[in-house]
């Protein structure tokens, strides 16, 4: 069994490699790790990035897009730092932001080839409370994700906490996408309860 010491190592070697290879923060490397196990991207298609600071989800959709495609980025905060040309972020609150709005960033009218949410509330340090807000999120991402993603072949990625509401959740994911897998990807802290649902192939 890896010692706490040997455990912090490992989770500040991937803080370093964002630091090295200019991204905005160490959570890349869970996307990155997604993208490689269920293939996400393709050149020229349109992305949705929910509670996309600081942004280093937005730097690698787009990358993967590439200038033909589009990222739309959603958050409370503005980014701290400029972002690709090929992304536009929208500041504001995703229980209230109208789906047509977050549509209109589009370059172009259509539809989310993927939508992404790494959406986590802010802690109370009280579980119950902190799962019920998880949840909310999770579901609100899920529901833009159906009303804004593409039909069929669409594909959704969500981080939810385990716990009360994860199984009727993840529920209904299934009932809108063939194939539905949870996923703790190595770059999250062992620590943490999060997991994300990946929903490919959209009915």
């Amino acid at each position: 069994m890896a010692s706490l010491r040997d455990r912090r190592n490992r989770q500040d070697n991937y803080y370093r490699r964002a630091k090295r290879e200019g991204f905005a923060a160490r959570s890349v490397y869970k996307l990155e790790e997604l993208d490689r196990r269920f293939h996400l991207f393709r050149p020229g298609q349109y992305v949705l990035d929910l509670g996309c600071r600081p942004g280093s989800w937005l730097q690698y959709a787009a990358a993967r897009v590439g200038p033909g495609g589009f990222v739309v980025g959603l958050d409370r905060e503005p980014l701290d730092s400029p972002s690709p040309d090929n992304v536009r972020v929208l500041v504001g609150d995703v229980l209230n932001m109208p789906a047509d709005e977050i549509r209109g960033a589009l370059p172009r009218p259509g539809c989310f080839h993927a939508v992404l949410s790494d959406m986590a509330p802010d802690t109370t340090g009280i579980p119950f409370t902190d799962q019920v807000r998880s949840v909310e999120l999770f579901v609100r991402a899920l529901q833009l994700g159906l009303e804004l993603g593409c039909s069929p072949g669409g594909r959704f990625v969500g981080k939810i906490f385990m716990g009360q509401g994860f199984q009727q959740a993840l529920q209904q994911v299934r009932q809108s996408f063939a194939r539905t897998k949870t996923v703790k990807p190595d770059a999250s802290r062992k620590a943490s309860s999060e997991l994300y649902v990946v929903g490919t192939e959209r009915r």
